[in-house]
């Protein structure tokens, strides 16, 4: 089949736009392995296992619903099931299955895991500040905030068959 009869150009990015994505890419990449390094030194987990165990201190009884977890984390479902693995092997969330649902689990943040968090958390928030805030003046923050805002509702669209990690 010749592709150059049936396929248009696509719209590349102008030289602009590949400059800020790319800059977009580096500093997320960036931002993520310093704030993993930070958690692995400090509490021996990564960014996504203290995310976990946020949510669920955050969460009414410490307890939130498997699935609702995974959809608050952005992840699949097995990337979720094997984090909590990791934690439930480490004392710090327990798993419980719900009375209301026989398939459904609830993860529930232990004592121990609150304790983790809670010593944790300074140099975690630490680290956030002066890897991000502090970089940015107050109206860039709120630009920021706004910006990403856009791109996390254009990215989790709302219909029915929405291919979202959580769903998967």
């Amino acid at each position: 089949m010749n592709t150059a009869s049936t396929s248009a150009e696509p719209p590349w990015l102008s030289d602009e736009e590949q400059r800020v994505w790319r800059f977009y890419m580096h500093a997320s990449t960036l931002l993520e392995d310093h704030l993993d390094r930070q958690l692995q030194r400090d509490a021996g987990m990564p960014h996504i296992y203290y995310g976990l165990l946020v949510q669920l201190a955050e969460a009414p009884g410490r307890r939130l619903r498997m699935t609702e977890l995974a959809m608050n984390a952005k992840i699949t479902r097995s990337r979720l099931s094997h984090a909590i693995a990791r934690l439930e092997k480490n004392g710090w969330v327990r798993r419980e299955d719900c009375p209301s649902d026989k398939r459904g689990q609830f993860a529930v943040l232990t004592d121990e895991g609150y304790e983790v968090l809670r010593r944790t958390a300074p140099g975690h928030v630490a680290a956030v500040r002066q890897a991000l805030f502090e970089r940015l003046s107050p109206q860039q923050q709120k630009s920021l905030g706004e910006i990403m805002e856009i791109v996390a509702e254009g990215l989790q669209p709302n219909e029915a068959g929405a291919d979202l990690p959580w769903l998967r």
